[in-house]
């Protein structure tokens, strides 16, 4: 019997009590309970619409995102996950995450979030000063998250990852330093620590010139603050943006800096499988016409995209060195046939001279300082 390959599943969920801010994610307040109760009917058919194209494959993931994947009843999102196991061959002990916004969760619906079978939670912290949390338009307080955490772990869950924010209005070295110190003594078993982005069209961006923001050099040592810190409580800094105790690094987030094949459903989701790349269209409306009465899916793709062997390679590299251990020489010669610095080791030289990045024993790798500016590097070696 052939081996079963490995498969990951994104489900997005659009919806939100209010939009923050500096988002510029697909979602929005929902206009009403019928609206929401088509859009998850559309999630079911386009999941059962992609069950026979998956009957080689293992689900070992499975992320619900959004928006606030929390403002839906639990009994919605047991029936969604109900469909993905009846879709797809989901394995027993697969990675079942689900994001929560504190502001929108209480013990009862977590306890119902464990036994539907989520055993990884995710909550969207970003801050433990309340000043900033209103400033970035935050719906939850610090007391709402010590609260939600304290009932998720009451409600069973023993994977809880916290999200924070660097480089955020009103925000100091010092007010960093005690959100740090705030979800380092919760002892969560991950963290995923982001700069802002200040993203167009967003409320952020119209106000870009007023936002009492950090200047860059500070920005940059909250970043480094963030490793130092996380670092010293036992927390491995294992890609850019992510630390994990041993044994918790999120399953979900590195099948895409492994090049691992995924499946993404609802609107503006992204997949990448059988060497394409597709996203669908951010029009909910439309998304929703085509699941209940199908007529031509190409026309809620947003973009699709054949994989070809340079933009495999490209991506190859890309995407390993956002991981701390880097890229392994051996296996990128074994995948595309050709010594690694032969053909980028000219560029590489001057930032290994310059601290940015390493090479060790059969690899390469950023290094922490490397790390902050991974994007304009990876742009130069790559030449985008």
């Amino acid at each position: 019997m052939q081996e079963k390959q490995p498969l990951g599943i994104y489900i997005h969920i659009p919806f939100c009590k209010s939009k923050c801010g500096y988002c510029d994610f697909c979602s929005h307040p929902p206009e009403s309970e019928r609206e929401i109760e088509r859009y998850l009917n559309a999630l079911m058919l386009n999941m059962q619409d992609f069950s026979a194209a998956a009957q080689g494959c293992s689900v070992d993931t499975v992320y619900i995102g959004g928006g606030t994947p929390t403002l839906l009843a639990p009994k919605q999102l047991h029936a969604l996950l109900d469909c993905v196991r009846d879709a797809f061959d989901v394995e027993k002990d697969a990675e079942i995450t689900a994001e929560a916004n504190p502001g929108t969760v209480d013990r009862r619906a977590l306890r119902a979030l464990r036994k539907s079978g989520v055993n990884r939670i995710s909550f969207g912290l970003q801050s433990a000063n309340d000043a900033e949390l209103r400033a970035l338009g935050r719906i939850h307080t610090r007391a709402d998250f010590e609260k939600s955490y304290a009932d998720a772990r009451q409600a069973g869950f023993e994977n809880i990852n916290i999200d924070l924010m660097y480089g955020i209005p009103y925000q100091t070295r010092e007010s960093f330093a005690k959100t740090l110190d705030f979800v380092r003594a919760l002892s969560p078993e991950h963290l995923s620590v982001y700069g802002l982005k200040i993203e167009e069209g967003t409320p952020f961006y119209a106000r870009r010139d007023s936002l009492p923001l950090p200047d860059e050099e500070t920005e940059y040592k909250l970043y480094l603050d963030a490793h130092r810190t996380l670092s010293d409580a036992g927390f491995e800094h294992y890609e850019v943006s992510n630390f994990a105790r041993r044994g918790f690094r999120s399953r979900h987030n590195l099948r895409y800096w492994l090049d691992e094949n995924y499946l993404g459903f609802g609107v503006a989701a992204h997949s990448y499988f059988n060497n394409q790349r597709y996203a669908y269209v951010s029009d909910m409306d439309a998304y929703i016409r085509e699941m209940e009465s199908p007529r031509d899916m190409a026309g809620i793709l947003s973009e699709c995209t054949d994989i070809d062997v340079f933009t495999k390679e490209t991506e190859y590299v890309m995407l390993r060195l956002r991981l701390f251990e880097g890229l392994s020489l051996d296996a990128y010669k074994a995948t595309f046939g050709r010594d690694f610095l032969a053909k980028y080791g000219k560029k590489l030289e001057r930032y290994i001279a310059g601290g940015f990045m390493r090479a060790k024993v059969g690899r390469i790798a950023f290094t922490v300082k490397g790390m902050y500016v991974s994007n304009y590097i990876l742009s130069d070696l790559l030449e985008f």
